[in-house]
C-alpha cells in the first residue's frame, strides 16, 4: 500500500537552502536582527550569503543516492569498484557474528574470507562513502534473509551493529526499509515466535483494547477481530524494523534510534493490512509494559485508516456531543464535551474515555479520502440542523404557542436559541474541513462541493418535513455560517499578499456567479428556495460584514447580478450594501439603485 507517505521529510535539501536564503534577504535589517548577529558571533560564524547544494558535492551526491534509494530498485553492482569493496566489508562486519557463510552482494565470492579485522580496515573510508554503499549491502542481506540464508536474529543484529558503527546510516536503514514496504514485492513474515518475535501473548487483548477505546468515544467497529486462528504477519521489511527496534535497550543511548525510527515505523504500520499496527502495539507492549495504554491509543487510529463507517462516526460523535445530544457525554454539550480533558489512564482498568475531538485530532492523518470527509461533514450539520429545529416542545404544544398571546415572543426566543445551535455546528464543521485538508480542501468546498449540493435534490418533501418552514431557513443559514468560516479559515478576512489570498478572488468569482445565476432562475437548483435564499442573504451579509476585502475583490459584473437579484428578493439595503464595497466602478449601479428605490 502507498496511501501513507513511509518515512522521511518531504523537503529536499534545494527547498531548505532556498528557504533559509529567502529568510536571510530580511534578516539582518532591524535592530532585533543585528543584536542576534552580534551576540552569536563570539560563538559562531554565521554565513549571511546565499548558499546552493552544489556547493556540498557530497551531500547532493548522497541525497540523489537515497531518492534512488527509495524511488526504484538498485541496478548491478560492478565488480572490483571501491563501492562494490566497501559494500563487501559493510556485510563482513555485520555478520561477523556468524560462523557460517557471510552474505555478500551479488557476484562476491570471497567475501566470506575477509577476517573481521579486514572488515574494518576496509571500512576505513570518508563516511560519505561508506552512505553511499549502504543500501546495497541493505538489499544483499535483506536477500538473503527472504532466501533463508540468513536469520532474522542475525539480521536484526547486524543492522544494529551497522547503525552503532555509522549513526548516519540509520537514516538509511529507515530510508530502504520503508520503500522495501511500500513496493510490496516481499513475501510476508510469520510472526510465529520462532524465526520472528511473536505478538500472540497479548495480540487478543490489544484488540479488545482497541475496540473498547472507540466504543467509549462513540465509535463501533464490529470487524475488527482477524478471525480464526489465522497465523500473524507483517511485511517481511516492517518485520525487520521491528525486530530491529525491539534489539534496542530504553536508555539514553537508544533514544536516537528510536525517535528516528519510531515514527516510521508507526507511519508504515497503519498503511499496512490490518492487523500490522496491533501486532506492532502488541510487541511493544510485551517489551515495555508501562507504555501499555499509549500504545494501544496510538494502534486505534488505524481503524480510521482501514473502515469510512468508524471515520463517520467519529464525526457524528464530535457533531453529538458538541451540540449536547451524545449518550456518551456526560454534559449538556459544546467545547468541553468536544475537547474532554485529553488522555490518560485515570480510571482502573485503562484508559479514561477520550473526547472524540481529542481522537480525531490524533487520527484525521490516518484518514485516506479528504473529500469524503468534506461530504460527510456536510451531511452531519444538515442532519444537525434537522435535529436542532425538531428538538424544541412536542409539535401540538407548539401550536397552541403559536395561538397565544406569547407567540411572537415564543418564536422568536426559540429562533434565536436555535440560530445559536446552528453557528456551533457550522463552527464545527469548518473546523473539522480546515484540519482535515486545509486550503485546497476548502477551495473545492466552496468552488465546487456546495454547488454540488445546491442542485442536488434535497427537497422537503424527501423528509416529509413543509417546504419554506424554519428548517429550510436554518440550513440555509447554516451553510452560510459554514462556508464563510471555512473561507476565513483559508483565506483571512484581509486584503494580504499571501499564496492563499491570491487564489482567493477566482474562488470567490466562481461561487458568487453561481449564485447570481440562482437568482436569475438560469440554474434549477434541488434544494429548499427558502434554504437557498437563507443562503444567499447570509453568505453576502457576512461577507459584507466581516470581510468587505473580498466584495472588493469580486468583478463589479458579477456585484451587479447579485445586487439586481437581491432587489427581486426585496433586500436593497443589503444590495445596496454590497455595490458600496465593490469600488469606484459599482458606484454608479448604487446610484441607480438608491434612485429606484426611492421613486
Amino acid at each position: 500500500m502507498v496511501d501513507v507517505p513511509p518515512v522521511g521529510s518531504h523537503f529536499s535539501p534545494e527547498y531548505l537552502l532556498l528557504v533559509r536564503n529567502f529568510q536571510l534577504l530580511s534578516f539582518g535589517l532591524s535592530p532585533r536582527d543585528r543584536l542576534k548577529i552580534k551576540r552569536f558571533s563570539k560563538f559562531l560564524n554565521i554565513a549571511v550569503e546565499p548558499m546552493f547544494l552544489d556547493s556540498f558535492p557530497k551531500l547532493k551526491r548522497w541525497y540523489r543516492q537515497h531518492v534512488e534509494c527509495i524511488v526504484s530498485t538498485f541496478s548491478g553492482l560492478a565488480h572490483g569498484t571501491t563501492v562494490h569493496q566497501i559494500v563487501n566489508a559493510l556485510l563482513n562486519m555485520m555478520f561477523r557474528r556468524i560462523n557460517r557463510g557471510i552474505p555478500t552482494s551479488s557476484g562476491s565470492s570471497n567475501s566470506s574470507s575477509i577476517g573481521c579485522e579486514d572488515a574494518y580496515i576496509g571500512l576505513k573510508v570518508p563516511a560519505w562513502d561508506i552512505l553511499e554503499a549502504t543500501p546495497f549491502a541493505l538489499d544483499a542481506a535483506l536477500t538473503a534473509c527472504a532466501h533463508g540464508s540468513l536469520s532474522p536474529r542475525d539480521l536484526a543484529t547486524g543492522l544494529k551493529d551497522l547503525a552503532d558503527f555509522l549513526p548516519a546510516s540509520l537514516a538509511t536503514i529507515v530510508s530502504y526499509f520503508s520503500a522495501e514496504v511500500t513496493r510490496g514485492i516481499w513475501k510476508p513474515a510469520f510472526m510465529n515466535g520462532t524465526d520472528w518475535p511473536s505478538p500472540a501473548a497479548n495480540l487478543s487483548s490489544v484488540e479488545q483494547q482497541i475496540k473498547k477505546i472507540l466504543a467509549a468515544t462513540g465509535v463501533d467497529v464490529p470487524s475488527l477481530a482477524v478471525g480464526g486462528n489465522s497465523p500473524a504477519t507483517l511485511p517481511l521489511p516492517l518485520a525487520v524494523l521491528v525486530s530491529l527496534t525491539i534489539t534496542y535497550k530504553l536508555d539514553k543511548a537508544s533514544e536516537r534510534c528510536l525517535t528516528l525510527v519510531g515514527p516510521a515505523l508507526n507511519s508504515l504500520a497503519v498503511s499496512c493490512p490490518w492487523p500490522s499496527m496491533p501486532i506492532l502495539a502488541s510487541l511493544w507492549a510485551q517489551k515495555v509494559r508501562r507504555w501499555n495504554d499509549f500504545i494501544v491509543f496510538s494502534a486505534s487510529q488505524t481503524v480510521f485508516h482501514h473502515n469510512n463507517d468508524a471515520v463517520v462516526q467519529l464525526l457524528r460523535s464530535c457533531f453529538t456531543s458538541t451540540l449536547g445530544c451524545s449518550p456518551h457525554a456526560s454534559s449538556t454539550g459544546g467545547v468541553g464535551a468536544l475537547l474532554g480533558h485529553g488522555f490518560g489512564s485515570h480510571f482502573l482498568g485503562g484508559i479514561s474515555p477520550v473526547a472524540p475531538g481529542i481522537l480525531y485530532l490524533r487520527v484525521h492523518r490516518s484518514v485516506r479520502d479528504v473529500m469524503f470527509v468534506t461530504e460527510v461533514v456536510l451531511s452531519l450539520l444538515m442532519t444537525s440542523v434537522r435535529d436542532i429545529a425538531n428538538s424544541g416542545f412536542p409539535r401540538e404544544t407548539v401550536e397552541k404557542l403559536k395561538k397565544t398571546k406569547y407567540s411572537k415572543r415564543y418564536g422568536e426566543a426559540s429562533l434565536a436559541s436555535a440560530m445559536t445551535r446552528v453557528k456551533l455546528a457550522a463552527s464545527l464543521g469548518a473546523s473539522l474541513v480546515w484540519i482535515s485538508g486545509g486550503l485546497n480542501l476548502i477551495q473545492s468546498l466552496i468552488k465546487e462541493i456546495l454547488p454540488s449540493w445546491f442542485i442536488s435534490a434535497h427537497g422537503s418533501e424527501q423528509e416529509g418535513t413543509e417546504p419554506g418552514g424554519m428548517l429550510g431557513m436554518l440550513r440555509g443559514y447554516a451553510l452560510a455560517y459554514f462556508a464563510m468560516l471555512c473561507g476565513t479559515f483559508a483565506w483571512g478576512v484581509e486584503s494580504t499578499s499571501g499564496v492563499a489570498s491570491k487564489r482567493r478572488p477566482k474562488i470567490l468569482r466562481a461561487h458568487l456567479e453561481f449564485l447570481a445565476s440562482a437568482l436569475d432562475g438560469k440554474i434549477s437548483l434541488g434544494c429548499d428556495w427558502a434554504t437557498a435564499r437563507a443562503y444567499v442573504l447570509g453568505f453576502i451579509s457576512l461577507m459584507v460584514a466581516c470581510s468587505p476585502a473580498w466584495v472588493a475583490e469580486v468583478d463589479v459584473d458579477v456585484l451587479k447580478r447579485l445586487a439586481k437579484g437581491l432587489r427581486q428578493l426585496n433586500e436593497e439595503e443589503l444590495a445596496l450594501a454590497l455595490l458600496g464595497h465593490g469600488g469606484v466602478s459599482a458606484m454608479s449601479t448604487a446610484a441607480e439603485l438608491i434612485l429606484e428605490t426611492g421613486s
